[in-house]
């Protein structure tokens, strides 16, 4: 496939984003990484009922 009349951008790396125009390339939305990981009374109480039910599912399968 031929673009030649395509601008490109030598800043992008991809051919692909190259072709793209700015305002599609700029990133707007996206903020500063805000997930922060707390580990939560339910995770500790799903782990923990997991964990159980596959060790008396594997103790089962043992006897």
């Amino acid at each position: 496939m031929r673009r030649s009349l395509v601008l490109t951008d030598e800043s992008s790396r991809h051919p692909f984003l190259a072709t793209l125009p700015p305002h599609v390339r700029e990133v707007t939305g996206m903020s500063e990484a805000e997930t922060i990981w707390r580990l939560t009374q339910d995770d500790v109480r799903g782990f923990a009922s997991v964990y159980f039910a596959a060790f008396a599912a594997i103790l089962v399968f043992i006897a």
